[in-house]
């Protein structure tokens, strides 16, 4: 059917650390874990309520899969942009099982960090401030004055 459209939009938090995994051609896959929640207050008593849904992520977008098993942990508050699919598979005993999952294609997709990136103590020495410094910062910016030319 032309004209129809698969898109989800999620902001959450992951609920534990990316699972990354490997292709036969070494391209990696991530999976990630997002919770997202709503909250409200009960008409009849006012008691807060609250419900969380949990989204399973699978990224084959190699870009994003490698932003993913780098700086995200569980905890990170993501924005993800993805289709959602159900693929079928079996059991052990051979049963038919479905799971539903919103995929970031391999060109397709997009995930956001909404926080500062969780590093390892490997990567501890890494300036997040001074890179988007100078990543904003002009190639000619050290001779540059205030004054203007006319």
């Amino acid at each position: 059917m032309s004209g129809s459209i698969n898109k989800v939009i999620l902001v959450g938090n992951l609920g534990s650390d990316p699972e990354v995994r490997r292709l036969n051609s070494g391209e990696p896959v991530v999976t990630l874990s997002v919770a997202t929640s709503e909250s409200w207050r009960d008409k009849n008593t006012g008691d807060k309520k609250e419900r969380t849904e949990w989204h399973r992520v699978v990224i084959f977008n190699e870009h994003l899969a490698k932003v993913a098993e780098q700086y995200l942990r569980k905890g990170s508050k993501v924005y993800v942009e993805g289709q959602l699919q159900t693929r079928k598979w079996q059991d052990q005993s051979g049963q038919d099982k479905y799971t539903t999952e919103v995929v970031l294609q391999k060109y397709r997709g997009d995930l956001q960090m909404l926080d500062a990136p969780k590093m390892d103590d490997k990567q501890s020495g890494y300036n997040i401030e001074a890179d988007a410094q100078l990543a904003h910062e002009p190639a000619n910016a050290p001779g540059l004055d205030d004054d203007l030319p006319f």
